[in-house]
């Protein structure tokens, strides 16, 4: 399976630097309180200084969400939520052990990082794109939702869509589950500086996930001459 972004998107977002991870062998169970500790307090100095509306990821990612023709403190990547989240309420909510450290470090570089369980997508190709309209997303609550056309998604070979306003919410379908053995992470920034913080941030959780599981993970950094990234097999 292959990963990318259309060039449409790009075009749109000539400041988008992304980056992926696959990893097999995650589903073991394993303490990952420690690092994902370590993330989250990284996160909450940084809030201690300044609020991150003013953090210069969180506009980039507003004046892209303004550009989608949505109200971006409606709607809110990932990233700025989860950081709403910890400034509030002083700490990260406790989910999946191969998701906590993802949003933990989602937090301490403040760029959204999404979370798949490879198996439950369909290839020969994920895409982030713009909807038509007749794509299917599952909702947490079991519903299913059809992104407007022209709204950006995440969109399988089955014409699921695995996101709903490009950060702002993730696909039930393909969440993180106890039976989960096979990820997909997908990183991605908007701001000036943005393909240097995403190289750090998939360094980070590569250590993370090798130290956690003994596994290897690929990673790739996604430009406009290298925009695809390549599962391998199995996928």
């Amino acid at each position: 399976m292959r990963f990318r972004h259309t060039a449409e998107v790009r075009s749109l977002n000539p400041g988008l630097a992304g980056g992926a991870l696959h990893a097999r062998g995650v589903g073991g169970p394993t303490d990952v309180t420690a690092r994902a500790a370590a993330h989250t307090a990284r996160a909450a100095a940084r809030l201690s200084a300044t609020p991150e509306g003013r953090f210069p990821e969180v506009p980039a990612w507003r004046r892209a969400y303004a550009r989608m023709g949505l109200r971006p403190t409606r709607y809110r990547c990932a990233s700025e939520a989860l950081l709403r989240r910890l400034r509030r309420e002083g700490e990260l909510p406790r989910i999946h052990p191969v998701v906590d450290p993802c949003n933990a470090v989602s937090a301490a570089y403040a760029v959204p990082v999404a979370v798949l369980d490879a198996d439950r997508v369909a290839g020969p190709l994920l895409e982030v794109r713009h909807a038509r309209g007749d794509e299917h997303c599952t909702a947490f609550g079991g519903g299913i939702e059809h992104p407007a056309p022209g709204e950006v998604t995440c969109v399988d070979s089955d014409g699921r869509a695995h996101s709903r306003r490009w950060t702002n919410r993730q696909s039930g379908h393909s969440a993180v589950h106890r039976h989960t053995d096979r990820i997909l992470v997908v990183a991605e920034a908007l701001h000036d500086g943005g393909a240097g913080t995403v190289a750090q941030l998939m360094a980070t959780l590569a250590g993370d996930i090798a130290a956690h599981w003994g596994t290897a993970p690929a990673t790739a950094l996604l430009t406009p001459g290298a925009p695809e990234f390549d599962l391998g097999g199995g996928g």
